[in-house]
C-alpha cells in the first residue's frame, strides 16, 4: 500500500480523476453550493453596496402613521388626498407598492347598505346616497394626478377576479419572443386593483418578489406572465419599471430587444427605456445591487395630513419618483435582501430603480460557469502535477495563494465591473484536492517533519520545541530575512585558566559553564546556534516568532552572569584544596539587534539551523570590544533602543574593523528594577554628563565629571572610567584635530 501510494504517477492518475469529477461539480445547481456562492455575492454586495441617489423618496405607512390616522385600510378619501398633495407638490412619479382589490366598506353607500331595513333608517340612507363614493374620490384623484402608477400581486388560481389593466407598454423587437413567454416567472393568480382605479392610472405594475431558496431577494423579474399557460399568456411589468417608464414618458414604451453590442460578459437581451439600457435574460431576470436606505429616506405618511410640514416636504418631494409602501408590522410587507433579514418590500423596488437611474448593474453571464470551471482545471493541475515534488507546506502555501488570487480577481471584477465570479467552489475544490494530495504524500511529509524535529531538537528548549511542533506554519525550511537579536557569549582568559587543567578537567569546566548558559537561553524561548570552544551562538525571534526578542535575550545575559557564581564558587572550592591559585571565570557577552537570514544551512546530508548577516558580525565585535571597555556586557543601538526600562549606560562611539559606519555602545547593567533605583538614575546622569563634555571636547569638564560618575558607580566599571580618563588626559595635552567627531576606532575585532 505504501509503495502504491509513493508511486508518482498512480498518485496523479487519482488526483486527476478527482480534479475531473470536481471540473464536472462546478456547473451544478445544487443546494449546498448555491447556498455557499450567495454567501459570496452577498459579502461583497455588504462590503461595497451602492451608492445612493437623491431620486426617489418613499412615504411609509408606518406605526407613527396608524396610530395617527388610524388602523389600516384608511378611507379612500384619505388616499386620494395624499395622491393629490403629492401631486401639487411637484412628484414626478407615484407608486403604489399597494393593492386596492375591494371596494372601501367605508364609502356612504357602503354603510347604507348594511344599515337595518327599518322605516328609521330611510333618511339616513338618502343621506348617505348622496354623498360621494370613496372608490370614485380615490379614481378621480388618480386620473387628475395622471402620473400615479398601481400595483398587483400574487394571489391563489382561485381567488384571481381581474386582469391588471393592460397599458400595452412593451414592445418587443424579436424574430421570436417565445423564450419570455416560457422562461419568465409566472403566478399561480393575481390579486389586483378595482378596475376603475387601474384604468385611470398611467401604469399599473406588479410588485411580486421570488426570493432565493435561502429566502433571500437577489434576482427580481422585470416582467410577470399570467396566466402561466396557453395562448392567453401575457407580460405585465414590474412596478418599479412602470414607474421609471411613467417618470420618463406617460407614453413610452419598454423595448426589449436582441443585444447587438454582446460580448462574452453582456446578457443575450437588453430592456430600453429611453436612454437607459438594461441588460436583461430570456427570463427578464436582473440581480439586484442593493446599497442600505436609511430610516431617515422614509416619510411618513402621516405628515403629508400636517399643514405645518407641506412646505418642508415639498422640497423632499418635487420631481422625485415617490414610492408609497408599508414598514408596519401589521402589514407583512417585509423582505429580507442581502443587507437585512427585515426589510420593507418596497425597499427592493427602490433599489432596482435606483441602480438603473446610475447605470451600475451586477451581472453573472453564462461565461461565469466556464470560468470558475477552467480556474479549478488550470489550478488542480499545478497542485497535481507539483504535489509529489514539493513540501506540502510549499504547496498549501501555493494553495493558498491561488485561493486569495481567487477570492481577489472575483472582488476585483465585483467592483469594477459588477461581475457576479463565484470563488467560494473553486477555492473548496482546490482545498479537497490539497487536502487529499497531502493524504497521499503523508508518508514522505512526516519524513520531513521527523527530521526537522531531530535537528531542531538539538538546539532549541523542550518547551520551546513543542510549541513549533504545534506551529509548523511558523517554520521556514528555506531561507528568509528577518529581525533577529544575536548574542555571543566567551570566556575571558580561557586559555590560561585551561594551562592549569587536565583535559578531563577542561571538559567537565565546559560543561558546567555551558550548561546553564544553554538552559538560560532556551528558557527565554532563544535558540542555540553553535558551540565555539568556549564561545557559545545564539538567536532570537526564530524558528518562531517573538515580539519581545530584544528584552529576551538582555534578561538571559543579566541572568548569565548570575548563574557564573555557583560555578566560580565551586572553582574557588577545588583550586584551594589543590593548593593553586584561583582563576575565576569572567564572561563577556556581546548583544546586537537587525536583520540576518536565517534558515537550515548547509547539504543535503548535514544542514544546521543558523544565521548571517551584518547584526551577527557586529554582535561578535560587540562581544570582542567587552575586554576593550571592561564590561560584562555591550549591547548594539538597535538593541537598546527595543529596552529602554532596563538599566544601562552608554560607552562610546567607535567605528569597529571593517566597517564605515560609526555605532554606540551601551553596557547593560540590570534589570527594570535596577534602572528605578535612586543610585542608578544618580550615576546614570553622572555619566551621560561627562560623555556630554567629552564629545563636547569640552575635556577640563569631562575630567571633573568624570571623578563625579566614578563616585556614583560604586566600585562599577574600574576598568572603562581608567581608560576614559587615559583619553581625556591625553586630549587635555593633545587636542584632537578640528574633524574629530568623538568617535574612537576600534584597531580589532
Amino acid at each position: 500500500m505504501n509503495l502504491f501510494l509513493n508511486h508518482k504517477l498512480t498518485h496523479i492518475a487519482i488526483l486527476i480523476s478527482l480534479l475531473l469529477g470536481l471540473v464536472y461539480f462546478s456547473g451544478s445547481q445544487h443546494e449546498g453550493r448555491k447556498r455557499l456562492q450567495y454567501i459570496t455575492f452577498d459579502t461583497f454586495n455588504q462590503l461595497h453596496p451602492r451608492e445612493a441617489t437623491e431620486e426617489i423618496v418613499i412615504v411609509d405607512l408606518d406605526e407613527q402613521s396608524l396610530a395617527h390616522m388610524g388602523q389600516w385600510p384608511w378611507p379612500r378619501t384619505k388616499i386620494a388626498e395624499l395622491v393629490t398633495r403629492l401631486k401639487d407638490m411637484g412628484a414626478k412619479v407615484i407608486a403604489f407598492d399597494i393593492v386596492f382589490a375591494e371596494t372601501d366598506r367605508t364609502s356612504p353607500a357602503q354603510i347604507a347598505q348594511h344599515l337595518p331595513k327599518d322605516s328609521i333608517y330611510q333618511q339616513t340612507r338618502e343621506t348617505l346616497s348622496t354623498l360621494p363614493d370613496h372608490d370614485e374620490v380615490l379614481a378621480r384623484a388618480i386620473q387628475s394626478a395622471g402620473n400615479v402608477v398601481t400595483g398587483f400581486t400574487r394571489a391563489k388560481a382561485e381567488e384571481t377576479l381581474r386582469l391588471p389593466h393592460q397599458k400595452e407598454t412593451i414592445t418587443f423587437l424579436l424574430k421570436d419572443k417565445r423564450p419570455f413567454l416560457e422562461d419568465t416567472f409566472s403566478a399561480e393568480g393575481l390579486a389586483t386593483n378595482l378596475t376603475r382605479f387601474s384604468s385611470v392610472s398611467a401604469g399599473d405594475g406588479s410588485f411580486m418578489a421570488t426570493p432565493d431558496i435561502d429566502g433571500i431577494i437577489r434576482n427580481v423579474s422585470l416582467l410577470v406572465r399570467y396566466p402561466a399557460q396557453g395562448p392567453e399568456a401575457r407580460l405585465y411589468p414590474m412596478l418599479g419599471i412602470e414607474a421609471l417608464r411613467v417618470s420618463l414618458d406617460k407614453k413610452g414604451r419598454s423595448i426589449i430587444k436582441e443585444n447587438q453590442k454582446k460580448s462574452a460578459l453582456d446578457k443575450n437581451y437588453i430592456m430600453q427605456m429611453g436612454s437607459y439600457t438594461i441588460p436583461i435574460e430570456s427570463d427578464a431576470g436582473m440581480w439586484v445591487y442593493y446599497r442600505d436606505i436609511k430610516p431617515e429616506e422614509y416619510l411618513s405618511s402621516y405628515l403629508f395630513f400636517d399643514l405645518e410640514q407641506q412646505d418642508e416636504l415639498a422640497q423632499r418631494v418635487k420631481d422625485k419618483i415617490v414610492f408609497i409602501g408599508t414598514s408596519a408590522e401589521g402589514l407583512r410587507d417585509i423582505r429580507s435582501t442581502p443587507l437585512d433579514v427585515f426589510v420593507p418590500g418596497v425597499e427592493v423596488h427602490v433599489n432596482v430603480v435606483e441602480q438603473i437611474l446610475q447605470g451600475k448593474y451586477l451581472l453573472r453571464p453564462d461565461l461565469m460557469a466556464g470560468v470558475e470551471a477552467l480556474i479549478i482545471l488550470v489550478a488542480g493541475l499545478m497542485i497535481i502535477f507539483l504535489a509529489p515534488f514539493i513540501h506540502v507546506l510549499w504547496l498549501a502555501a501555493l494553495t493558498v495563494l491561488m485561493m486569495l488570487g481567487m477570492f481577489g480577481g472575483a472582488w476585483e471584477m465585483y467592483v469594477s465591473k459588477g461581475l457576479l465570479l463565484d470563488p467560494v467552489y473553486p477555492s473548496l475544490a482546490l482545498s479537497f484536492l490539497f487536502l487529499v494530495s497531502s493524504l497521499m504524500s503523508y508518508l514522505r511529509s512526516e519524513s520531513e517533519r521527523r527530521q526537522v524535529r531531530q535537528a531542531f531538537g538539538l538546539y532549541i528548549s523542550p518547551t520551546f520545541m513543542e510549541e513549533l511542533t504545534k506551529r509548523p506554519d511558523k517554520l521556514k525550511l528555506g531561507g528568509e530575512v528577518r529581525e533577529l537579536t544575536i548574542m555571543f557569549t566567551d570566556i575571558r582568559g580561557f586559555t590560561g585558566i585551561s594551562e592549569h587543567l587536565s583535559p578531563e578537567e577542561l571538559i567537565q569546566l565546559m560543561n558546567d559553564f555551558l550548561t546553564p548558559m544553554s538552559d538560560l537561553v532556551m528558557k527565554h524561548r532563544g535558540t542555540i546556534d553553535k558551540y565555539m570552544g568556549d564561545a557559545m551562538m545564539a538567536f532570537w525571534n526564530a524558528p518562531l516568532d517573538d515580539p519581545d526578542h530584544a528584552r529576551h535575550a538582555c534578561l538571559t545575559a543579566l541572568k548569565m552572569n548570575e548563574a557564573l557564581t555557583p560555578i566560580n564558587d565551586q572553582i574557588q572550592k577545588k583550586s584551594a584544596e589543590q593548593g593553586r591559585s584561583t582563576k575565576l571565570l569572567r564572561a563577556g557577552i556581546g548583544i546586537n539587534t537587525g536583520l540576518c537570514s536565517v534558515g537550515n544551512m548547509g547539504s543535503r546530508q548535514r544542514f544546521a539551523y543558523s544565521a548571517l548577516g551584518d547584526a551577527v558580525n557586529m554582535a561578535s565585535r560587540l562581544e570582542s570590544q567587552t575586554k576593550t571597555y571592561g564590561v560584562n556586557i555591550l549591547m548594539g543601538e538597535d538593541t537598546q533602543k527595543q529596552v529602554r526600562d532596563l538599566a544601562y549606560l552608554e560607552m562610546d562611539i567607535i567605528r569597529v574593523k571593517g566597517k564605515e559606519n560609526p555605532v554606540h555602545l551601551y553596557a547593560l547593567l540590570g534589570d527594570e528594577d535596577t534602572a528605578k533605583t535612586e543610585s542608578f538614575l544618580r550615576w546614570s546622569q553622572l555619566h551621560h554628563a561627562f560623555l556630554a563634555a567629552y564629545r563636547a571636547r569640552d575635556f577640563d569638564c569631562a575630567a571633573q565629571d568624570i571623578t563625579h560618575a566614578i563616585s556614583a558607580s560604586q566600585g562599577q566599571m574600574p576598568e572603562y572610567y581608567q581608560m576614559m580618563s587615559a583619553r581625556i588626559s591625553a586630549f587635555l595635552q593633545n587636542p584632537p584635530e578640528d574633524s574629530w567627531d568623538g568617535v574612537y576606532h576600534a584597531l580589532s575585532k
